[in-house]
């Protein structure tokens, strides 16, 4: 089942169902370490989420994500997620999640389930908490990439760990190739500088390559590039796209102007250029696009 023909046919309660969706937002509001007031979902975007398509991209700026303000956690949704629904904002290919989250001095998710899902994450400012029922406690800290394959099923809560200042990070869900894997957890440390214009690969379908390693023939490359940097990123494996996030700065990619927190998404090419029009910070996120998995 290739993309248009997925979200056409797909069941949105059947989809937070699978995902847990109703769990996570469930265990945030019960948690007594997380909110004393009670849980209202509030802010959410349901209008203003136009995007741009041609035949082989897709543009997504900034301001038309879902936008879930909860006071504890400020969240934007690239993707339809949680009560922002849009049909039109399913996924992209395989990546099924991509939240860009703000969480409250001492304030975090509380425990919840997750099923048969590749879950990154990417501290962008501050320290996150991680524990998770396999006894595994761990901070992610910027410079990090963490990951958790959920296979058979984990449970895990995500707190931040200080005190006196909000945690900023990414929330990306990739689906996976392999059903009921044992579930499993990564953390690293990315090598300081790797990344200063050029592309850094932090993640991959390969235990033996650069940064961390998922269950899904998918690569995420991040790069900081200074103004007038240009760079060619080449397509690893055919049939697979690439959904470009700004995370800081202005670039080009293709003739696309881009700005800070723009998503753009690429597919049935061979390799793309970025150029940054400023100095600028983005990341690539490399996935399957056909959905038969």
């Amino acid at each position: 089942m290739k993309r248009k023909e997925f979200i056409q046919n797909m069941s949105w309660g059947g989809l937070l169902a699978t995902l847990g969706v109703g769990n996570y937002l469930k265990a945030a509001s019960n948690s007594s370490s997380v909110q004393k007031t009670n849980f209202k979902q509030v802010g959410f975007n349901h209008i203003n989420n136009m995007e741009t398509k041609t035949n082989t991209t897709v543009l997504h700026k900034a301001d038309t994500r879902g936008d879930a303000n909860h006071g504890w956690l400020h969240s934007k949704h690239t993707f339809s997620f949680a009560n922002y629904y849009n049909p039109e904002r399913m996924s992209f290919g395989v990546l099924r999640v991509l939240n860009d989250d703000k969480v409250a001095a001492g304030m975090g998710f509380g425990k919840h389930p997750h099923s048969d899902m590749e879950i990154i994450s990417i501290p962008l400012e501050g320290d996150l908490k991680h524990m998770d029922s396999t006894g595994r406690s761990e901070i992610i800290k910027q410079g990090d990439v963490q990951v958790m394959s959920a296979g058979t099923g984990i449970q895990h809560s995500e707190m931040n760990a200080n005190k006196d200042k909000e945690v900023k990070f990414l929330q990306i869900w990739v689906m996976p190739n392999e059903r009921g894997v044992t579930p499993r957890y990564q953390q690293i440390t990315l090598e300081e500088g790797a990344r200063d214009n050029k592309l850094q690969q932090v993640l991959s379908p390969n235990a033996d390559d650069e940064g961390v390693w998922i269950h899904q023939d998918a690569w995420f490359h991040l790069g900081r590039l200074d103004k007038d940097t240009a760079v060619t990123y080449d397509i690893k494996k055919a049939g697979n796209g690439v959904y470009a996030f700004i995370i800081e700065g202005d670039v080009t990619i293709n003739g696309q102007k881009l700005e800070k927190r723009d998503g753009f998404g690429l597919w049935d090419i061979e390799s793309f250029d970025i150029k940054a029009d400023s100095n600028a910070e983005v990341l690539l996120m490399e996935v399957p696009m056909d959905l038969t998995h």
